[in-house]
């Protein structure tokens, strides 16, 4: 059985960035990545639909210590999964990926301060387990087996293909024929313009409108610094431009929601054109960044809708047809192919089933310490980006956080470190205060946080910056203590490259 000084768990963005960190911070630690796939990548290996890309911008998409040098700062799946490949290969961590081992359970045993874990590997799901000091739960926040998937009326009556964007079938042929999107999140935005390309007609239909937005797929600014100073630091001042900016724009979103909401309207309105209904199809009852933006690079969505290739459409569904879509309205929208893009489905720390000295922890009912680590369960972090930024931007703080237990452990000769929850007043909130649909579903199953720090969620880069980077980890709530007894032995690990020591 092997064993580690830390298991990071999944080698998409977060646990490449985990990987570097552990690397640089923390170079006499023995570390592994298990990643369940049979690829590193995480979303942009597991998305294969057309046009899949990401609505943030690679300069804070991407690592602070890895330029993003593509002209494209909006960037496709493909050429992000060959970011993250790339990283990977050239900071020696592909070196520490174990494919197709999928984590199913972790035991902690607090005499001895060890995790041990229960996974499956190979083709064959050979069972098997090792024993690691920290566990890293770098998986993302959804349910890689499957996504939210309403069940309609009628689905068996339909004669044409249905399918989720979450399982895009490699060979499907949508060219000449009639698709209708169900949706109107970032997924069936990006979903439309592409496939308006060769498909006869696709149809957006939606229960209500989403924000949507459009901003050029390059940034001019970052190429033109590009040309005038060194790669990182050019890199390295439009990724701090861009978190300001992200930052300037949700705040007056907050602030002043109504005014925000008529730029949006007006920029929709500008795209589209007097003739086209955009109250009906682009105005949401709720305000701005209550719910998250729809981003379309280079205005493909509206360009789609201009030509004519695209539709929307706002009603509810009644029931599927043999040929398509019946509306509560009447209307009945034609199709050879139905795309549920409805959402995912949310689950905490990957629905590893986690244990406490024999105890199995339900993580509804823990609070949320700094956003990354769980009241009274030690040596346990999971990643968990923003809804509201790029989702790097936390990854690394929490990364970084996690290397500074790790090193302060190291000094003062302690093995456990424990949020502790002493405060009999604190009030139970949940672990987001965000509208979207995938987001509410979820909550009952995640962890709560607290109505003061450290037990909040702020969503808040700059908060989050002194926070993680700057406070003292000693803090009165996270708990240290020393093994009381020695950990049996187990097999060494693989030998690590050395780093640089940490600073």
């Amino acid at each position: 059985m092997e064993h580690f000084d830390v298991l990071v768990v999944g080698a998409g963005i977060s646990g490449i960035g985990a990987a570097y960190h552990l690397q640089d911070q923390c170079p006499d630690r023995t570390y592994a990545l298990f990643e369940g796939r049979a690829n590193l990548g995480g979303t942009w290996d597991l998305f294969r639909y057309p046009g899949i890309r990401s609505d943030s911008d690679m300069y804070t998409l991407g690592f602070a210590f890895k330029p993003w040098t593509e002209a494209k700062a909006i960037a496709d799946g493909p050429s992000i999964l060959n970011y993250l490949q790339e990283t990977a290969q050239e900071f020696g961590i592909d070196k520490h990926i174990r494919f197709q081992h999928r984590v199913t359970a972790a035991s902690w045993d607090s005499a001895t301060s060890q995790w041990t874990v229960s996974y499956t590997h190979g083709p064959d799901a050979t069972p098997a387990t090792a024993t690691c000091n920290f566990l890293y739960m770098c998986t993302g926040y959804y349910n890689y087996a499957q996504g939210h998937r309403p069940e309609f009326p009628g689905e068996a009556d339909f004669t044409g293909q249905i399918l989720h964007p979450q399982f895009w079938p490699k060979d499907l042929d949508y060219a000449g024929k009639t698709v209708v999107v169900i949706g109107s999140g970032a997924t069936a935005v990006t979903l439309v313009p592409s496939m308006a390309d060769t498909a006869a007609h696709v149809t957006m239909l939606q229960r209500s409108p989403t924000y949507v937005v459009s901003r050029p797929a390059e940034d001019a600014g970052a190429q033109w610094l590009r040309k005038w100073l060194p790669g990182q630091l050019a890199y390295d001042v439009v990724r701090f431009r861009n978190i300001a900016l992200q930052r300037f724009f949700y705040n007056a979103a907050i602030n002043n929601p109504q005014k925000t909401r008529e730029a949006m309207l007006k920029m929709v309105r500008d795209e589209l054109g007097p003739d086209f209904d955009v109250e009906t199809h682009f105005t949401p009852t709720y305000d701005p960044w209550t719910q998250r933006v729809c981003l379309v690079p280079d205005a493909d969505l509206f360009k789609a809708l201009k030509a004519g290739t695209a539709s929307v459409v706002t009603d509810h569904i009644d029931r599927f047809t043999e040929t398509g879509i019946r509306l509560k309205s009447g209307k009945v929208l034609e199709a050879d192919i139905i795309v549920t893009a409805t959402g995912l489905e949310m689950q905490a720390l990957s629905g590893v089933r986690v244990t406490v000295d024999g105890t199995e922890i339900d993580f509804g009912k823990c609070f949320s310490y700094k956003g990354m680590m769980y009241s009274d369960v030690p040596n346990i972090a999971s990643v968990f980006g923003y809804v509201n930024a790029s989702w790097t931007l936390r990854a690394d703080l929490t990364s970084e956080y996690v290397c500074r237990l790790l090193n302060h452990m190291r000094r003062t000769g302690t093995t456990e470190c424990r949020p502790v929850n002493t405060d009999p007043d604190l009030k139970a909130k949940p672990f987001l205060d965000f509208g979207a649909g995938y987001v509410t579903r979820a909550m009952e199953r995640m962890p709560k946080q607290g109505d003061r720090a450290p037990w909040t969620v702020p969503q808040n880069y700059v908060r989050d910056l002194m926070s993680l980077r700057y406070d003292k980890v000693t803090d009165g709530v996270m708990s240290f203590r020393k093994a009381r007894l020695a950990a049996p032995a187990a097999a060494a690990a693989v030998p690590r490259v050395p780093e640089p020591a940490d600073a």
